[in-house]
């Protein structure tokens, strides 16, 4: 979805739920109104809000263009947040079904308390529609055929949120009596990034009793039963997929974790025998060494043996943490907070990369501000026990120059150079673009390099190895940026950059002390492709750091 679409499409939400709430009508339509403005704005919108000539558009107030810049940043909307925080958890869900508005919406929710995708299904299946005024037998049809297609694709979760919800399930099961073991299985148990289904595998010694005790919890039916395992289908109020593979024998626990861990590609290269016990006996009577789960992907095999060794990357033995925000431009916590919190999680030296100058709608940096930022950082250096760098996410022109003159580039310890504007150039164009970013002697990361947000927009088109041969060639890092909706270096193209001798940084991209922990996610994604702790920056000595930062240019 383009920039111009997905900004229409918040405001539009904003509205129906304004709608829905009887706020009043014209604001309303205003919102209504500025989504339909923005999708007749010819030209680059980018540039635009850039710029802030936006604001001169006919139909573009204060309030609106608060929530463009607000989403321009950080691809998602404050204010659409907090409204949908206002209203029943699944009323959300029933604006994407194509033919109902806000008013009809409101009307089922009036008359039939109807405030989510299945309590709607139910009342289409049980004819309760056609009671209710502008509503008819065809309606509810197409109704359900709606809620088909959108629980299609409504199943699949980021990685975070996955864990997140598998792992609660399991605080609420691991303590009944009989059950004396439950792990993550498939996906969650190999990392990735997009979870299509939660699974989960339990070694129990009374089957019967289980089943009443996880009726006390859980709503579930019993899929199915195998001749290594009973598989129980949890029933969930969004949609979710989870699965329960149940077992009361220890060695088909064991067989049954290693098949349901998948992946079925890196299944298909294997000989599975039923005697073996373990893991360790399926791989070794494979006479491959143990893989560990994140690893097991067809992409294992594709890669030289060289780069097959299990992930030796620790949280702890982490030294830099790099790409942070703060307040002084986008940030919701102040450089002092950062790097306390920094300093209480084990980090020795940080670098921060607040956003430069043509960020405007982050609140980007001028000249005048980055030498004040700079006292600040000298005050704090001279205070601390933790080392901090001076650092910029340096945005890259359309032409591929750094946000600022080389003259003055020489302001900054580390350079991050990363694309938040004009998503729409050809590949040929992105791709040179991206690459003279990289040439420049000041660049030392490449952030974010696809500009992917994963169930939200694809990357921007580029020729990833063209871009990957540029910084291996440079000896410019790539970012695997943490950020639960990034995940980007995508861990497919791992594999190619370390066999071409890139350098890597695993950063947070944090905007707050809180988001710091998300590298974590990164990690898990760096593990998936076997990157080494050798191969990372962060893992750098504050003395390696300060060399790898003045391989170019003199910095301090």
């Amino acid at each position: 979805m383009s920039l111009k679409n997905e900004i229409a499409e918040v405001l539009e939400k904003i509205a129906d739920i304004l709608d829905f709430k009887g706020e009043n009508r014209f604001k309303v339509a205003a919102y209504k109104n500025g989504a339909n403005t923005i999708r007749r704005i010819n030209g680059d919108i980018e540039s635009k809000i850039s710029d802030g000539s936006i604001a001169n558009i006919k139909g573009i107030g204060k309030g609106l263009l608060s929530v463009i810049n607000d989403f321009y940043s950080h691809r998602e909307s404050t204010e659409l947040k907090k409204l949908q925080e206002s209203i029943p958890l699944g009323i959300g869900d029933l604006f994407s079904i194509r033919g109902l508005g806000s008013k009809k919406i409101k009307l089922l929710f009036d008359s039939l308390n109807i405030s989510d995708l299945e309590s709607l299904e139910h009342a289409c299946k049980n004819n309760e529609l056609i009671n209710i005024s502008g509503f008819s037998q065809k309606t509810q049809e197409n109704i359900l055929k709606e809620i088909k297609r959108i629980k299609s694709t409504s199943a699949m979760m980021l990685l975070p949120f996955a864990l997140e919800r598998a792992q609660q399930l399991i605080n609420d099961i691991k303590d009944i009596e009989v059950v004396e073991k439950i792990e993550f299985t498939g996906e969650l148990r190999r990392q990735n990034e997009v979870i299509n289904k939660i699974e989960l595998i339990l070694l129990t010694n009374n089957y019967d009793e289980l089943l009443n005790s996880l009726a006390k919890l859980l709503v579930f039916y019993e899929l199915d039963k195998f001749t290594s395992y009973h598989l129980l289908n949890i029933v969930s109020s969004d949609n979710k997929i989870i699965k329960i593979y149940v077992t009361e024998d220890e060695n088909r626990y064991n067989h049954t974790l290693f098949r349901t861990t998948g992946s079925e590609e890196f299944l298909k290269e294997l000989k599975i025998s039923e005697d073996a016990k373990n893991e360790n006996d399926c791989f070794r009577q494979n006479g491959l060494p143990y893989v560990a789960p994140p690893m097991r992907e067809k992409q294992y095999f594709d890669a030289p043996e060289k780069l097959r060794t299990q992930s030796n990357i620790s949280l702890s033995d982490f030294k830099g943490l790099l790409h942070f925000h703060t307040d002084w431009s986008d940030g919701q916590n102040t450089l002092a907070e950062m790097l306390s919190e920094a300093e209480n999680l084990g980090f020795e030296y940080a670098a921060v990369c607040d956003h430069s100058k043509s960020a405007f709608y982050a609140n980007g940096l001028s000249k005048e501000q980055i030498l004040k930022q700079k006292v600040e950082i000298d005050l704090l250096n001279s205070s601390q026990d933790i080392t901090i760098f001076h650092g910029i996410e340096s945005d890259i022109l359309n032409n591929g120059s750094l946000d600022y003159d080389n003259d003055f580039m020489h302001t900054f310890d580390f350079v991050t150079a990363s694309i938040h504007s004009n998503f729409n150039m050809s590949e040929t164009e992105m791709t040179a673009r991206t690459i003279k970013a990289i040439e420049s002697p000041f660049t030392d990361l490449f952030a974010h390099p696809t500009g992917r947000l994963l169930l939200r927009r694809k990357g921007y088109s580029l020729n990833i190895k063209k871009i990957l041969d540029a910084c291996a060639a440079n000896d410019v890092a790539i970012e695997i940026n943490a950020s639960p909706f990034r995940l980007d270096l995508d861990w497919r193209n791992i594999y190619y950059a370390r066999e071409i001798g890139c350098k890597f940084a695993i950063n947070p991209d944090a905007h707050s002390t809180a988001g710091i922990s998300n590298i974590k996610y990164g990690i898990m994604v760096a593990q998936k492709a076997g990157l080494q702790k050798s191969e990372l920056i962060n893992h750098y000595t504050e003395k390696e750091f300060i060399s790898f930062i003045n391989r170019k240019v003199n910095r301090k």
